[in-house]
């Protein structure tokens, strides 16, 4: 399932108490998805780390508590365990790596999700479960989680990385230009996870946005990259700088759009790298200019470095020359 499309789902699953597990390897976003669900939601978000609890601490805190001439043992819910109680409003208790935390974890949680209540207080009928949890083949200290654990869940549903979606976030997050041209060129290497025991990266939306942090700060060094995203990303990574190193001048381009060199069918990467940097300098004043030298690439990068350019800038969406060149285009759009 793509980013978009979970959004959706949890965002319909909060506002009707459905309760929803997410998987994925490492990286692909699954905590920022379930957090940007339940603020489409209107929902509160309360997060919990089973991975570095105790059983204990899904029963409350252990008080006496002295009623006339008896005094009683309870089990008093506290911090994220009263919020739960007490809530409201729709509130979305959000348990992350839930297959990290230990079995005897695992079963506490059981009386949280399925029975909702703590050591007989009741769960707020305002709050519904989510969780999200690797699996035991991304070496992620996932050994397993309990079969009435998985069952707790109304569905478990897979996250995939999708390029075309990671790239109009990056363009929205100001990731370098350069990485974002890159993931055009090569979208396999957004998410090529290789788990591992060695002390390596693989590529995944974290650390490929690692990369896009490093530079954006001016940092291009083979051993970083590396060391943020893998060996075989950073060789890659580095050949396609030089290729987006020799791009010729975007203003040059732009001054003479109809006649402008257009780069040649042969050489895909200087084609990526000259539509996404010609649509990363798009403004609502130049654009009929983008429009015209873009409309003379090959049309799938010129619906590309279109698309790109209207995700950074969606005013750009509002233009003459946009309208003009999607009727001119409507069978991408059928």
């Amino acid at each position: 399932m793509k980013p978009s499309h979970l959004i959706r789902l949890l965002t319909h699953a909060f506002t009707n108490r459905l309760k929803v597990l997410v998987v994925s390897s490492p990286g692909v976003g699954k905590s920022a998805l379930v957090s940007l669900a339940a603020q489409q939601a209107g929902a509160e978000l309360v997060v919990m780390h089973p991975a570095v609890s105790d059983p204990t601490d899904f029963k409350g805190m252990p008080a006496v508590i002295t009623t006339g001439k008896k005094s009683l043992a309870e089990f008093l819910p506290f911090g994220n365990l009263r919020k739960l109680v007490e809530a409201d409003k729709l509130t979305v208790c959000f348990i992350d790596d839930i297959g990290q935390a230990p079995h005897a974890v695992q079963a506490a949680l059981m009386q949280l999700i399925h029975a909702r209540e703590v050591d007989g207080q009741r769960i707020s009928d305002h709050v519904v479960f989510a969780g999200a949890t690797n699996d035991s083949s991304h070496m992620a200290g996932v050994s397993s989680i309990l079969e009435p654990v998985k069952s707790r869940w109304d569905t478990i549903v897979s996250l995939t990385a999708d390029a075309d979606e990671w790239v109009a976030w990056a363009l929205q997050a100001k990731i370098a230009p350069s990485v974002v041209a890159f993931i055009r060129f090569r979208p396999a290497l957004l998410n090529d996870f290789r788990p591992t025991r060695e002390l390596k990266n693989s590529p995944c939306p974290r650390t490929v946005e690692a990369v896009g942090r490093w530079v954006a700060s001016g940092i291009e060094d083979h051993s970083v990259i590396a060391g943020a995203a893998g060996e075989g990303f950073a060789a890659e990574f580095g050949a396609f700088l030089q290729v987006w190193r020799s791009v010729p001048d975007v203003d040059a381009l732009l001054a003479n759009p109809s006649a402008a060199h257009v780069p040649s069918l042969s050489n895909p990467s200087m084609l990526v790298a000259v539509a996404s940097a010609v649509a990363y300098r798009a403004t609502p004043a130049n654009f009929a200019a983008v429009i015209t030298y873009l409309s003379r690439l090959p049309q799938e990068y010129s619906v590309m470095a279109v698309r790109d350019a209207t995700a950074r800038d969606p005013k750009l969406n509002e233009s003459p020359a946009y309208t003009k060149w999607v009727i001119e285009n409507q069978e991408v759009f059928a």
